[in-house]
């Protein structure tokens, strides 16, 4: 009997005690639970609802007439072109799931037994890092929160993931996820990391190029395709396809071919930027037009003109045309604009004969520089004269001759008048041919012949003409005298060719342009290039100055 009452008298002993320990823990979890709830209370979390009207900065690209050859990307930080959910290969859905969070379709935002193991290994004090985080909360880490690395922040992350979970369907939480997400560098986004790498769309991608894209977010800097950890990028990319198998994602059979399969990535872009000076020159008028924030983060897509292979060849031509120059006579650059005078379309544009060469400025751009147009100005002067009624069979006299009236006929100047008035031009050889017919004086470029027609048709109505077929800069005519005709003004490469254009276009004038349309993220067309032919020569006059 005194055994049983000793048996009874332990058990309640142990009894009270588990007691006393339930009610301990109770306690504790009152304590922490009240706890939590006033630090919920004091924290600042981020209204969720704005998450979807938040701006997202995207990359504006330039690209040649083709729309397949991307020239720059245009961005502050980050390059990201923001592409809807159906524009994306289900091959990278399905891998980014696979790999990231593989119950993605069936937790609401949150892995309790993720963060129960992350909280038991953090207080352990394991070593190791357990974050648990969902897709979900990898999406709101990127976009709502900084990257600090504190309990308050990963408490935000979770209440703001069931938020999200509950109120935004799920493929458009992975559709915002794909386009945040790092590929490494100053890539994000899976559009611009399927340009980058394999040089297609996100829409286009295979099984193979998906596994490895999706792959690549854990550790963007080292697992980069061009990076010294290609092992661990190739482990990590038959964990994804593995995982897509154990998902049933893919069959046994694509496992097994897919694993096998050799892919080749896009090389490595170096310097980034194709016809820079064409670029930036294009780069400014969009700027000029929409805007800076616009260009630098609003993913406008540009389609120019650009003929690259065209393009490709100026660039040869040029640098080795001024090379050849500084050797044989210490010029050091050149320039080269092709126009189609059909349209006006700039097909080349070349500033210098190397845009990344410091010693000579080679970032400068000659074409829409101002310089003196030498002879290349005297076609303008035939031109007004023969819509005067001059023929190309009229007759002047290559004699020398004194064209002040304050200078004698040698070209010195008459008593209490001022030498620097005189001039008497030369020809470039020092000849003189005598009479010549205007088709001849302009197929020689003679000097003399040309003076004198400038000062038979009359500066300003040279001008005129000048001006109504694209050379823009020659506005004060109070500045220019008989020496205009022989390079006294400033005109760019770039009007020059333009207006050049005309005689090589009947008369008819099509305003050059660099840009064939604009699109913005949505894809609505900004601007397209329309053509605006304008007849500013008479046919005959453009005919008689190309013949």
């Amino acid at each position: 009997m005194k055994e049983v009452f000793r048996k009874m008298k332990k058990l309640y002993r142990n009894k009270k005690l588990i007691k006393n320990l339930i009610l301990l823990a109770a306690g504790v979890f009152v304590l922490a639970a009240g706890t939590v709830i006033i630090l919920l209370s004091s924290m600042r979390i981020p209204d969720f609802h704005s998450f979807e009207n938040r701006k997202v900065v995207n990359s504006t690209q330039i690209y040649d007439r083709t729309g397949e050859i991307l020239l720059y990307d245009i961005h502050q930080d980050i390059k990201r072109t923001y592409v809807p959910s159906e524009q994306m290969s289900f091959n990278i859905k399905n891998a980014t799931v696979a790999i990231e969070d593989s119950e993605f379709y069936n937790h609401s935002g949150i892995r309790i037994t993720a963060i129960i193991r992350a909280v038991l290994s953090n207080f352990f004090g394991t070593g190791r890092t357990q974050g648990g985080s969902t897709i979900t909360q990898q999406l709101v880490k990127n976009t709502l929160l900084t990257q600090e690395k504190s309990y308050t922040r990963k408490i935000k992350e979770w209440i703001l993931a069931v938020k999200i979970d509950k109120s935004i369907p799920k493929e458009k939480i992975l559709e915002y996820y794909l386009n945040e997400a790092p590929y490494g560098g100053n890539v994000y986004g899976i559009e611009e990391a399927s340009k980058t790498y394999f040089n297609k769309k996100a829409q286009d991608l295979t099984l193979l190029e998906a596994a490895y894209l999706a792959a690549i977010p854990q550790s963007p800097s080292r697992l980069s395709p061009y990076g010294s950890h290609k092992d661990e990028l190739e482990a990590r990319k038959n964990l994804v396809l593995r995982r897509m198998l154990e998902l049933n994602f893919i069959s046994l059979e694509e496992y097994n071919r897919t694993k096998s399969e050799v892919v080749a990535f896009a090389e490595q872009a170096t310097l980034g930027i194709k016809a820079p000076h064409f670029v930036f020159f294009i780069k400014d008028y969009l700027e000029q037009k929409y805007g800076s924030e616009a260009i630098e983060k609003g993913g406008l897509k540009v389609i120019t003109t650009l003929d690259y292979e065209l393009q490709a060849k100026g660039e040869e031509i040029v640098k080795e045309g001024a090379l050849r120059n500084e050797k044989d006579w210490n010029g050091e650059n050149a320039g080269l604009v092709a126009i189609d005078p059909r349209t006006g379309q700039i097909l080349t544009m070349v500033g210098s004969r190397d845009y990344f060469d410091k010693a000579i400025d080679g970032n400068y751009n000659i074409a829409t520089a101002q310089r003196q147009p030498g002879s290349s100005f005297k076609p303008f002067i035939y031109a007004t004269a023969f819509n005067k009624g001059f023929t190309e069979d009229t007759v002047l006299f290559d004699l020398p001759t004194e064209f002040q009236t304050t200078c004698d006929p040698s070209g010195r100047a008459l008593p209490g008048k001022n030498q620097r008035d005189c001039y008497m031009p030369d020809n470039y050889d020092g000849k003189f041919r005598g009479p010549m017919s205007l088709r001849s004086g302009l197929a020689e470029s003679i000097n003399i012949i040309a003076v004198k027609l400038f000062y038979l048709a009359g500066l300003p109505d040279s001008l005129r003409t000048a001006e109504s077929m694209g050379i823009s800069t020659l506005t004060d005519i109070g500045r220019y005298g008989l020496t205009l005709v022989i390079g006294g003004g400033e005109v760019s490469l770039l009007d020059m060719t333009s207006a050049y254009g005309v005689f090589a276009n009947n008369g008819i004038k099509n305003p050059y342009t660099g840009i064939l349309k604009v699109e913005d993220l949505k894809g609505k067309v900004l601007e397209e290039f329309r053509p605006k032919p304008q007849e500013v020569l008479p046919k005959n006059t453009a005919l008689i100055i190309s013949d």
